[in-house]
C-alpha cells in the first residue's frame, strides 16, 4: 500500500484553523534564507578562523552537510505532522508526546534565547558605529520595531523579509566583487585552497569544534518548520524549502569566508589571538577596498542580525510556545490568537519581552554574546538529534517503511555528525544545557501528577479514518492498520 500523506488541513488532529494561509513554496524560502542570514559569517568569521585553524571555508562547508541531512529528516516530518510546533510535534507525534514535551523545551533554549542574542549583537555593532546611543538604547529600538512588524501578520513579516534579503545579497555582492578584484591584483595571500584544506592545521577535532560555532550560521532553516499551518502549497513545500535554502545560504558562507580567509591581514596572529572585538572580517573588508567597505560590511550586519533576523527569530519563537499551549503544555493565554491579523499575539509579546530583558542582562556580561551562542547551539543541535531519532520510529518501527536511505541512513549519518560536534561543545553549554533539560523534566512530572500529561492527537483518533493514499508517494512505506 502507499503511504498515505498527513492531511493538509488540520482539523483532522482536532484543532481549528486559526493562523492564516498565505505563504507559497518562495515566502517559505525567503524567510528561512532571512532566519539563516546569508552574511551571517561576517560576525563570527573571527571566531571559526580561530577555532578551525584558518579552515572557514572547510568548517563551514561539513556544518552544510551535517544540516543536510537534518533537512531530509525535517522534510520527512513535516509531510508526516504539517502543524506549528517544529520538533515539538515532530517528537510529540513521532515517537511520544512525553519526548515531545521534552524536544519543545530544549528546543525553546535555542527559540527563546536567539533573538536575544540577536539583539544584542546588534546592538553591540550599532554602538560601535554611533557610540552616542547606548546598547540598551538601541536593543530596546530593535524589539519594539520587530514586534509591531510581526503583530500585523504574517504577510507584513512576509514582505520585510523580501527586502531584508534584497539588501543583504547587495551588499554580500559587493564584497565579494571587490574581495575577487583585490586578489586579482595581489593583495591578501592571492588564490589559494587553504581555507579548504590546510595541512599544517587540519585535525578532525579541531574542525568539527569550529564546526559547532559554524552552525550558529545554518540555524533558522528550521524555523520554516514553524509556518506550516500559514502555508498555502502542499505540505512538502516546507521540506523543499529547507533544502533549498540550506544550499543556497551554505554556498554563500563558502564564498564569502574563502575570499574573506585570502584577505586576513595576519591569519597567524588570528588564530593565535583570536577575534575578541569580532573585527576580523571588517578587516579583510578593508584590505579589499578600504574602511568604506568595512563600514558597510559592519553596518549591515548590524541591521541583519538586529532587525530581519530577530524579526522571523521572533515569528517562529511565537509560533513554538503557540503550538505547546495549544496542547496545554504551556499556559493557555499563549495560544491566542489575533482576530484581525491571525497571529498568535500573546506568544509574539512575550518572546519581545523575554528577548529584551535577556537582551539588557546579558549586555552588563562580558561574557554574554559567548555564553548566549554555546547555549543556542546546544538546545538546537540535542534537539536535532531526537529529530533523527523521531523519524526512524514513525516510518521504520511504526509503518515499516523500507526507504533505508530516507528513513535509516540519512537520519543516522545527522545524528552521528551531530552527536560529534555536541561532545566536543562548550563545556558551559554542556552543563546549562543539561541543567535547562533537568528543569524541563520537572515541570513534566508536574504535568502528569496534576493531570495535564501530555497527549497528542493523531489523525485516526479525530477523523474516524485514515487519510486517503496519495498516488505520486513512494509505494516504500506500509499503513499501520
Amino acid at each position: 500500500m502507499s503511504e498515505a500523506p498527513a492531511p493538509q488541513s488540520i482539523e483532522g488532529y482536532g484543532y481549528r484553523q486559526e493562523l492564516r494561509r498565505s505563504l507559497r513554496f518562495t515566502d517559505l524560502l525567503v524567510y528561512g534564507l532571512v532566519f539563516m542570514v546569508p552574511i551571517a559569517p561576517f560576525g563570527i568569521f573571527g571566531s571559526v578562523f580561530q577555532g578551525s585553524g584558518g579552515m572557514v571555508a572547510l568548517a563551514y562547508g561539513l556544518g552544510m552537510v551535517a544540516m543536510m541531512f537534518t533537512a531530509l529528516s525535517y522534510a520527512q516530518m513535516s509531510r508526516a505532522f504539517p502543524m506549528a510546533g517544529s520538533v515539538y510535534t515532530y517528537a510529540g507525534r513521532g515517537i511520544a508526546a512525553p519526548v515531545g514535551f521534552l524536544s519543545g523545551w530544549m528546543i525553546l533554549l535555542d527559540y527563546v534565547l536567539v533573538p536575544g542574542l540577536l539583539y544584542l549583537i546588534a546592538g553591540v555593532a550599532m554602538n560601535s558605529l554611533v557610540p552616542a546611543v547606548p546598547v540598551w538604547l538601541w536593543l530596546v529600538g530593535f524589539v519594539l520595531l520587530n514586534t509591531a512588524v510581526n503583530h500585523f501578520g504574517i504577510e507584513m513579516t512576509s514582505k520585510v523579509n523580501k527586502a531584508m534579503l534584497i539588501g543583504e545579497l547587495v551588499v554580500l555582492v559587493v564584497f565579494i566583487g571587490f574581495g575577487l578584484a583585490a586578489l586579482a591584483a595581489g593583495e591578501g595571500r592571492g588564490f589559494d585552497l587553504t581555507p579548504v584544506y590546510n595541512p599544517q592545521t587540519f585535525s578532525w577535532s579541531l574542525v568539527f569544534g569550529a564546526v559547532s560555532v559554524a552552525v550558529l550560521s545554518f540555524l533558522g532553516f528550521d524555523g520554516i518548520s514553524t509556518l506550516s499551518e500559514e502555508n498555502r502549497d502542499s505540505a512538502r513545500a516546507i521540506g523543499r524549502s529547507m533544502i533549498a535554502a540550506l544550499l543556497l545560504a551554505g554556498s554563500l558562507f563558502i564564498a564569502q569566508t574563502w575570499i574573506a580567509s585570502l584577505l586576513v591581514p595576519d591569519p597567524q596572529a588570528l588564530i593565535a589571538r583570536g577575534d575578541p572585538d569580532g573585527t576580523a572580517f571588517y578587516d579583510a573588508a578593508r584590505a579589499a577596498a578600504g574602511g568604506w567597505l568595512a563600514t558597510v560590511t559592519a553596518a549591515a550586519t548590524a541591521v541583519a542580525w538586529g532587525f530581519a533576523n530577530s524579526l522571523v527569530a521572533q515569528a517562529a519563537t511565537s509560533r513554538l510556545l503557540y503550538a505547546m499551549a495549544r496542547d496545554r503544555q504551556l499556559p493557555a493565554f499563549l495560544a491566542r490568537v489575533h482576530p484581525r491579523h491571525r497571529v498568535p499575539v500573546n506568544a509574539t509579546l512575550l518572546t519581545a519581552g523575554v528577548s529584551l530583558v535577556l537582551g539588557l542582562y546579558t549586555a552588563s556580561r562580558e561574557d554574554g554574546i559567548t555564553l548566549l551562542s554555546s547555549l543556542v547551539n546546544f538546545g538546537a543541535l540535542t534537539t536535532f538529534l531526537v529529530l533523527h531519532v523521531s523519524v526512524v520510529v514513525h516510518y521504520l518501527v511504526r509503518r515499516r517503511s523500507r526507504d533505508w536511505w530516507r528513513h535509516l541512513v540519512a537520519p543516522a549519518a545527522g545524528f552521528a555528525i551531530l552527536a560529534y560536534v555536541v561532545v566536543n561543545a562548550d563545556i558551559a553549554a554542556q552543563r546549562l544545557g543539561f541543567a535547562w533539560l533537568a528543569v524541563g523534566a520537572l515541570v513534566l512530572t508536574g504535568l502528569v501528577l496534576t493531570g495535564r500529561r501530555p497527549r497528542l492527537a493523531v489523525a485516526e483518533d479525530t477523523a474516524g479514518t485514515a487519510p486517503s493514499p496519495d498516488p505520486t508517494d513512494s509505494p516504500a512505506v506500509k499503513e499501520t492498520p
